[in-house]
């Protein structure tokens, strides 16, 4: 008998085994459909319009501010706004291209340098807006290498010479090591100060990165994680509530070190005082938000990796870090001196990110970009 032993299966389960679902109406599948679909585009929408930053304001287009500094032309059409200080240009011994960091503008001509050393060694010093800060013209491309060429162009235009000296302060550092890649032929020497570093560049140890990466509160992760992940990203996720975003952005100066809290409020109420909002006011995403793309994303070339292109000349280049800087972690800095031995590295102890306010620093480190230490 076939079934015989096997488990039996009474007649009504096997019904309620075979009876089909009793399918949907039309007119409710394509009602849900309707509604899913307008859901979906107004997400869309929403999401769209939190996520493209709004056009820049222009300097100098209607409707933008008013253009009341000296600029020059660079080679693609836009503007770069500058200001001059110390000794007449023509009658210089030494001189300087001063490159701003972050939040900065023009009007960051190396604080702190006094003038006893600017008249005995006979300085000029020219700070520029960066593309999109202060009076310059955004640069929808910026990139490493255009913000190299920035400042040969204006070094052109202004005159001053095969070569010339730069002095880069902070998120300024990636003009310097730019400079170093693409046009270093063009340096007289080269001083950085507390450069930043990028927490992704190739050579860095794991170890050493993470490390770096857990001195960083959660907010400075996150938004320096949509940077470098996913830039198309930066604008909303700098502009949104819910998560945490970037304390130095937010100016959060409290995680800051004492010395460096004082200095960076005096700063900021001296050199912006006639307009404060003067650095960003065409944008902060052409300004801060690119700054952080360029300086965090994906770079071309490890700047651990670099060859001295001057072997066979006096041109020297000085690294100047604070031991006490909770911006620009140290362990960082010193990958870099020990992966350019030809890089003048110096650790200053008990300072924090703002080397040039520090008392006789900055005399100290622009006398020996330019006549040794």
């Amino acid at each position: 008998m076939s079934g015989a032993g096997g488990p039996r299966i009474r007649a009504s389960a096997a019904r309620a085994h075979t009876r089909k679902t009793a399918p949907k109406t039309r007119a409710t599948s394509s009602l849900g459909l309707v509604i899913f679909s307008s859901l979906f585009a107004l997400l869309a929408w929403l999401s769209y319009t939190s996520i493209l930053p709004p056009p820049p304001k222009i300097c100098g287009t209607p409707g933008g501010p008013p253009v009341t500094a000296y600029r020059i032309q660079v080679s693609d059409g836009r503007y770069l706004a500058y200001k001059e200080t110390g000794v007449p240009r023509e009658e210089a011994k030494y001189k300087i291209i001063a490159v701003h960091g972050f939040g900065g503008s023009r009007h960051a001509l190396l604080g702190g340098l006094s003038d006893d050393v600017i008249d005995e060694l006979g300085i000029y010093i020219v700070g520029y807006d960066r593309a999109g800060y202060g009076q310059s013209t955004p640069n929808p491309g910026r990139t490493l290498k255009s913000e190299a060429y920035d400042v040969q162009d204006l070094a052109d235009a202004l005159e001053l010479g095969p070569t010339f000296y730069v002095a880069a302060t902070s998120i300024g550092g990636y003009t310097g090591y730019a400079l170093l890649k693409y046009l270093p032929h063009r340096l007289a020497g080269l001083a950085m100060f507390a450069p930043v570093t990028n927490f992704w560049w190739p050579g860095i140890p794991k170890q050493d990165a993470r490390k770096a990466w857990q001195t960083q509160n959660l907010g400075d992760r996150l938004a320096l994680s949509v940077a470098h992940h996913a830039p198309w990203l930066l604008y909303w996720y700098m502009t949104q509530k819910v998560f945490p975003t970037s304390s130095t952005v937010k100016m959060e100066r409290s995680r800051l070190a004492e010395f460096d809290q004082q200095i960076i409020s005096r700063y900021y109420s001296q050199v912006h005082a006639g307009n404060p909002l003067e650095p960003t006011q065409q944008g902060k995403f052409e300004s801060q938000h690119r700054d952080m793309i360029v300086m965090f994303g994906k770079w071309d070339f490890d700047p651990g990796t670099l060859e001295n292109p001057f072997v066979n000349s006096s041109v020297r280049v000085d690294i100047w870090q604070g031991d006490q800087d909770y911006l620009v972690p140290v362990i960082l800095q010193r990958y870099v001196a020990r992966s350019l031995p030809w890089v003048h590295y110096h650790e200053v102890p008990e300072v924090g990110h703002a080397l040039l306010g520090a008392p006789g620093l900055a005399d100290t480190m622009v006398k020996t970009m330019l006549v040794g230490p």
